[in-house]
C-alpha cells in the first residue's frame, strides 16, 4: 500500500516534464497540506500501518514494553519444520520504535510457548512456565536488557502453562492457575529469586483465564477453560483468595482491561456451549458485581485487548469460530463513556494468538500470530487518530 507522500509524488512526477510543472506542483502541495490538517474520520485506512516484520514467525508468544521503550518478544510456537510440526521457540527479538525494525537478541534457555512475561521494577523481564514440548514446565528465567541475555532464576513450585502472571504493587509477581496447577498460585520475589505458594483458588482454572490488578492492590481472577464463570479476588495482605460475583457468561480466551474509572472490562472469549462470544461485561470492585455492557460487533476469542492512552479499549483480530479458518482482521474500539463498540479499520493481516503492546507514544504494536492456519511474522501499528507519521516517529 502506498503512503500518502508516495501517492502525491506519483502524481507530481509526470507533471514536471511539462510547462505546467510549477503551477501543478504548487496546487498539489497546497492540496496535500490541506488534507494533512483535516481531522481524521472515526475509521480510516491509515489507522493500521505495516512496520518491520519479526525475524521469526511465531504465535502464542509474549511481548513486553521495556523501560527504554523497546519491545521484547520471546518464545512461542513457530512454523512447522520437516521433522517437528509444532516447534516451540527459544528465540527472542527486540523492536525499536525509532527505526521500525526488529533485531535478534539473546535466546531463552528453554523453549516455551503459552508462558508469561513480566517487566519487573528493576527493568529485567521474568519469563515463567509455558510449554517446552509435550508438557508444561516449572522453569523461569530473567532477561537483562543491559546484557541482552537470559539467566535462570528460581523454579516455580508447580509447573504451569496458559496461566497468568500479575505484577503486584509491592514488586512481587503473582502466578495463578494454568495446566497442571489448576488450584494453585504462587509469588515470585525479585529480591530473593524464589517462588512461594500463595494460597489456593476456590475454582480450578485450567488456563485461558484473566488476572487484573485493581487500584487497591487486589487481583481479580475471572473465567477460564471449560466455561468457568466464577471470579475471585486475591488479597496480598492476607495471601488468600475470596469469591466475588460471577460473570454472567462463562468464558475462556477473553480479554480483561482495567478502565480509568476503576471498573474492569471483560470482552469476548469462547463458551463451548455457545461459541465465540460478542458479549462484554463490567466488574465494579465497589459492589463485587458484574453487569452487561455493549456487545462487540463480532464474537471473537484469541484476540487482544489494549487500553489506549485516551481511556478507550482496542480489541483486534481473533477467531470468530472454533478453528483457524475463522481468523479475523476486524478491530473495534470500546468507549466507556457510551458503553458501545465501534468498528475501526481492519488489520492488514488477519491474525489470532498474536500480541498487542501499547508503545510509549500511544501507538499500538501488533506482532505475529496465526492467519488462517499459517503462523506469520508480520507486524503492524495502530495509529489511532494519527493519520500520518514522520519516518522514525
Amino acid at each position: 500500500m502506498k503512503t500518502f507522500v508516495q501517492l502525491i509524488t506519483a502524481i507530481i512526477q509526470p507533471a514536471t516534464a511539462s510547462c505546467l510543472a510549477r503551477p501543478v506542483m504548487l496546487l498539489l502541495l497546497s492540496f496535500s497540506a490541506g488534507l494533512a490538517s483535516m481531522q481524521p474520520c472515526a475509521a480510516t485506512p491509515f489507522q493500521w500501518e505495516f512496520t518491520g516484520s519479526l525475524n521469526t514467525a511465531r504465535e502464542y508468544h509474549t511481548a513486553t514494553l521495556l523501560s527504554d521503550g523497546r519491545v521484547l518478544v520471546a518464545g512461542g510456537g513457530g512454523p512447522s519444520t520437516g521433522d517437528y510440526p509444532f516447534p516451540r521457540l527459544k528465540s527472542a527479538e527486540l523492536y525499536n520504535p525509532a527505526t521500525g525494525t526488529w533485531t535478534v537478541t539473546g535466546s531463552l534457555n528453554d523453549e516455551r510457548e503459552l508462558q508469561t512475561q513480566t517487566l519487573l521494577p528493576n527493568g529485567k523481564v521474568l519469563a515463567a512456565g509455558g510449554w517446552p514440548e509435550g508438557t508444561s514446565t516449572g522453569t523461569a528465567e530473567l532477561y537483562d536488557p543491559a546484557t541482552e541475555t537470559w539467566t535462570f532464576t528460581g523454579d516455580l513450585n508447580v509447573r504451569r502453562a496458559a496461566h497468568t502472571a500479575t505484577l503486584l504493587l509491592d514488586g512481587r509477581v503473582l502466578a495463578v492457575g494454568g495446566s497442571h496447577s489448576i488450584h494453585s498460585a504462587e509469588l515470585y520475589d525479585p529480591a530473593t529469586g524464589h517462588w512461594t505458594l500463595a494460597g489456593s483458588l476456590n475454582t480450578p482454572r485450567y488456563g485461558y483465564h484473566t488476572a487484573t490488578l485493581l487500584p487497591d492492590g487486589r487481583v481479580l481472577v475471572a473465567g477460564g477453560r471449560y466455561n468457568v464463570a466464577s471470579a475471585e479476588l486475591y488479597d496480598p495482605a492476607t495471601g488468600t483468595f475470596t469469591v466475588t460475583g460471577s460473570l454472567n457468561t462463562g468464558r475462556q480466551g477473553h480479554t480483561a482491561m482495567l478502565l480509568p474509572n476503576g471498573n474492569v472490562l471483560v470482552a469476548g472469549g469462547l463458551n463451548r456451549d455457545i461459541g465465540p462470544l460478542a458479549s462484554a461485561e463490567l466488574y465494579d470492585p465497589a459492589t463485587g458485581n458484574w453487569r452487561p455492557t455493549g456487545n462487540l460487533n463480532v464474537g471473537r476469542w484469541y484476540h487482544t485487548g489494549t487500553l489506549l492512552s485516551d481511556g478507550r479499549v482496542l480489541v483486534a483480530g481473533g477467531w470468530r469460530g472454533q478453528g483457524p479458518n475463522s481468523t479475523l482482521a476486524s478491530a473495534e474500539i470500546y468507549d466507556p463513556a457510551t458503553g458501545t463498540w465501534t468498528f475501526t479499520s481492519d488489520l492488514n493481516n488477519a491474525r489470532a494468538r498474536h500480541t498487542a503492546t501499547l508503545l510509549s507514544d500511544g501507538i499500538v504494536l501488533v506482532a505475529g500470530g496465526n492467519d488462517h492456519g499459517s503462523i506469520i511474522a508480520t507486524a503492524e501499528l495502530f495509529l489511532g487518530p494519527l493519520r500520518f507519521r514522520q519516518p522514525g516517529k
